[in-house]
């Protein structure tokens, strides 16, 4: 059942993955406003200030069994993603890691826990969207195995969300669409 079903399946030494909880949430507001904060060294003050996802949010995200948490031996979240099914994929919405822990692997960890999650499921890819010159982003996803998609690759839903993504101004620094395919 995996992390579907709440139980650990990702260990890093004194780290797990699981599901988030209700109790969680308030502390990922917390990893939401630290992981932003590098974005100020980039000038893109708009992405550091903003306002990390709402309770509501997240507990939609929580009871939909769709976030993850990475947790330490206290079992005290570090870092977070959110998924959605978008045109029959697993889309990552968000992914943050507390910017005290930073360049250790977790990120990419619960990636690899949501593209089990998407095996699982048999869903063909993982998608997401992200700031394509920002080193954390597009660059380290596709060392992660992530390719960009040409604007005519885009599905419906990726159409949608890259048009609220406009609506809010996250376009004036450069975006794309990125793609993983899934083994099932």
């Amino acid at each position: 059942m995996g992390i579907a079903a709440g139980v650990e399946t990702t260990s890093l030494n004194t780290h797990r993955i699981r599901t988030g909880t209700t109790e969680d949430l308030e502390l990922l507001r917390e990893i939401e406003r630290s992981a932003g904060m590098i974005f100020a060294e980039y000038d893109m003050l708009a992405i550091s200030e903003d306002e990390p996802p709402d309770i509501a949010s997240l507990s939609s995200y929580s009871q939909d069994g769709r976030l993850w948490v990475l947790v330490n031996e206290a079992d005290h979240p570090i870092a977070y993603l959110m998924a959605d099914l978008v045109d029959g994929c697993a889309h990552i919405e968000q992914v943050s890691v507390h910017a005290t822990h930073a360049g250790n692997g977790f990120g990419r960890a619960l990636i690899e826990a949501v593209t089990l999650w998407a095996s699982e499921r048999k869903l063909p890819a993982v998608t997401l969207t992200t700031f394509r010159d920002v080193p954390w982003n597009a660059p380290y996803y596709q060392r992660l195995g992530f390719e960009i998609l040409s604007e005519v690759d885009h599905t419906p839903g990726l159409r949608r969300i890259r048009q609220e993504e406009k609506r809010r101004g996250l376009d004036r620094w450069p975006r794309v669409c990125m793609k993983r395919n899934v083994t099932c």
